[in-house]
């Protein structure tokens, strides 16, 4: 209970992880580099506390909805 996971808003490659577990993170943090169309998209921490889990690596491909990293 309390731990927010931060999703993919679309489709694409992932360009960077800005954050990593143990983390503290403040709330609109990049966390996230999301490549979809050909387009760098920053994806942020919606809330602040500290990561507790990484997801994904570099160079992995996300679907919309895909659990980037949690928030806990």
């Amino acid at each position: 209970a309390g731990s927010v996971a931060v999703t993919a808003p679309m489709p694409g490659k992932i360009l960077g992880v800005k954050a990593s577990a143990g983390q503290a993170v403040k709330k609109g943090q990049v966390i996230v580099i999301l490549e979809a169309m050909k387009m760098e998209n920053e994806i942020f921490a919606p809330c602040a506390g500290t990561i507790s889990s990484v997801a994904v690596a570099k160079g992995a491909a996300v679907n919309p909805g895909d659990v980037l990293c949690v928030i806990g």
